[in-house]
């Protein structure tokens, strides 16, 4: 099982991804949404802001937070590492409920093309 600060690390690359963003991807970063990201095994929430192609402000707060977030990930730690390191790919684990995402329907077509 990762840890908290292996995760926060994913998250920071996968933001760093998201700035380099192009085409059908780019169109999907400009979105300006309140973002989080349950990990479950750890019993965390990364709380923050996708805007400016960016992840941004991240927070760190234990269980599920107060406020919901626009679009809320849920999946394990060992999930999060293996779809940013390219391992899992989102469409399959989405698809097998591995990981959830709510958000409005617009928002996870948009994503798609992110994940």
């Amino acid at each position: 099982m990762p840890t908290i600060e292996e995760c926060r690390d994913a998250l920071d690359r996968f933001s760093a991804t998201l700035a380099g963003a192009e085409g059908d991807a780019k169109s999907a970063v400009a979105l300006d949404r309140s973002l989080s990201c349950r990990i479950t095994d750890l019993d965390v929430t990364f709380v923050g802001r996708l805007a400016g192609g960016r992840i941004q402000d991240v927070v760190t707060v234990p269980g599920d937070p107060e406020e919901k977030a626009q679009i809320r990930l849920t999946m394990t730690g060992d999930d999060l590492l293996r779809m940013v390191g390219g391992e899992l790919h989102f469409a399959k684990a989405w698809g097998s409920g591995r990981v959830k995402v709510q958000a409005s329907l617009r928002d996870v077509l948009r994503l798609r093309s992110l994940l």
